[in-house]
């Protein structure tokens, strides 16, 4: 018996170009009825940008707030391309937004945290756009590269467009 997608996580960068994933994974939905879980990840700072950063501020509830900043950020950054892409769509595909279930925004490790939501949600499938950067990394990049070695759940993997310089 075939498996059922029921349950799609979409990774995204907040690329511009990582719109062409989210155009696969709402086109999967709307043929699959599937629900769609949004994940944007804020890649945890290093140990020497934490250092850098505790050394320039002392204070930790400002160290806190900036860090709430960065999410903050992010999240209104992700509901504007949201808003974008949904007054771009032909009306027949609006309807696809109601299965939007979940937005998340993340301060982790990036591979790390798509794999966990993902187990977490019981996803069936997890999409990610990838950006062309040489051969195996070449040919996935780095995160999904990462993500597909370590989860046990199947992948859409998007070649993102090239930017025209």
């Amino acid at each position: 018996m075939f498996s059922k997608i029921t349950k799609i996580l979409y990774s995204t960068d907040l690329s511009q170009s990582s719109t062409l994933a989210f155009e696969h994974a709402c086109s999967l939905a709307k043929e699959t009825g599937a629900e769609i879980y949004i994940l944007h990840i804020i890649e945890a700072l290093s140990g020497e940008a934490t250092l850098a950063l505790q050394s320039y501020i002392t204070e930790r509830d400002e160290h806190l707030t900036l860090q709430q900043e960065r999410v903050v950020a992010a999240e209104e950054k992700l509901k504007q391309r949201q808003d974008y892409f949904w007054q771009q769509c032909h009306l027949d595909d609006i309807e696809v937004r109601q299965q939007i279930k979940s937005i998340h925004v993340i301060e982790d490790n990036p591979a790390s945290a798509i794999i966990d939501l993902a187990t977490e949600l019981s996803v069936d499938l997890i999409i990610m756009g990838t950006h062309d950067k040489g051969l195996l990394h070449n040919f996935v990049g780095s995160v999904a590269k990462k993500v597909l070695s370590r989860s046990k759940i199947p992948m859409l993997i998007v070649p993102l467009p090239k930017k025209d310089h």
